[in-house]
């Protein structure tokens, strides 16, 4: 039985992936701020520390196989890159060569596809392909970028692998994270929705990836994990039909997001926090599309229709959001 360690184990992830590797058999220990915020499945084999990203994990780490490193800032409204950076890179940096000190056989970082380019003239974005903007102004994924950089720099023992998901649905999403776009459309009578698209994926596919990387995946390697490319006008129609609901739809013209971006980029220098900003904007207007290749062909991962991911967090979010 594999002894595995993950932090950011009360998120959207976190949690869907612990609840798979408690279902096959792993012993799991993770790290959190507060283990009463934890939503999952609990049983014998699994602990819970009350912990930060930067405290000493030498002894754990001594008897852990595999180390998933999962937790990330990513809220959107931060004004400087170095929050970011904090927590993306350093933390990133001080969990892995803690791993390698204690001769952890391999380390998970769970990144973004964005550090990757999305589609262009040449076909669907993949692993290969550059960081592009509006990504590369993106403080949230140049801090990913960076850590990928670093963690695929190192020659040491301990095998690093890199798994980089789309945006991600699901249930068991507390904050709520991504899952605000379901939010967004679920019983509302008007739904505006922006002119690009992107990469939808079933979270708990992701995790599987994660558990499959543990087996198939080669040291040194990026992996995108990702399913299904929509624009935004089809993936609210898709929800809309799962929840038998007829909303007017309202497209929200390209040039009005990026006036807001505009805006947001001038609050921001009076340091007013806010999600709106130039990145975030353009983002909502590009068609933000990946292939899973790789991840299908190196990974053996079967991923599943989106429809299920939506119906899924739909379901949480009508019956189990607010009980937690």
């Amino acid at each position: 039985m594999k002894n595995i360690f993950i932090s950011g184990i009360s998120g959207l992830l976190g949690t869907n992936l612990v609840n798979i590797l408690l279902e096959q058999g792993y012993k799991v220990t993770g790290v959190i701020r507060n283990p009463d915020n934890f939503t999952g499945t609990r049983n014998e084999n699994l602990t819970l520390l009350k912990g930060g990203l930067f405290d000493d994990y030498s002894a754990i780490f001594s008897v852990t196989d595999i180390v998933i490193h999962i937790a990330a800032e990513t809220k959107q409204n931060i004004l400087r890159y170095e929050e970011y950076y904090k927590t993306n890179f350093e933390a990133t940096r001080h969990l892995y060569e803690t791993a390698v000190k204690s001769d952890v056989k391999k380390f998970i970082f769970v990144s973004t596809a964005n550090t990757s380019g999305f589609a262009d003239s040449d076909g669907l974005g993949n692993e290969d392909k550059p960081m592009k903007f509006p990504f590369t102004k993106s403080f949230y994924a140049l801090s990913k970028k960076a850590a990928e950089d670093y963690l695929l720099q190192q020659s040491n023992a301990t095998e690093t692998v890199i798994i980089c998901p789309t945006f991600m649905l699901g249930a068991f999403d507390s904050k709520p994270s991504s899952g605000r776009i379901i939010l967004m459309g679920l019983y509302k009578k008007v739904i505006f929705y922006p002119p690009g698209g992107k990469n939808f994926v079933y979270v708990k596919d992701v995790a599987q990836s994660i558990i499959n990387a543990m087996t198939f995946a080669k040291n040194g390697e990026k992996y995108i994990a990702c399913n299904e490319n929509i624009s935004y006008k089809d993936f609210f129609q898709k929800l809309n039909k799962i929840n038998d609901q007829n909303p007017l739809m309202i497209k929200v013209p390209g040039f009005l997001l990026q006036l807001a971006g505009l805006f947001g980029d001038l609050l921001r220098r009076l340091n007013i926090k806010t999600d709106l900003c130039t990145p975030n904007m353009q983002s909502l207007c590009i068609e933000n599309y990946y292939s899973n290749h790789k991840s299908t062909t190196e990974l053996n991962v079967k991923y599943q229709p989106v429809e299920i991911a939506i119906k899924e967090a739909s379901d949480y979010f009508k019956n189990d959001f607010r009980k937690h």
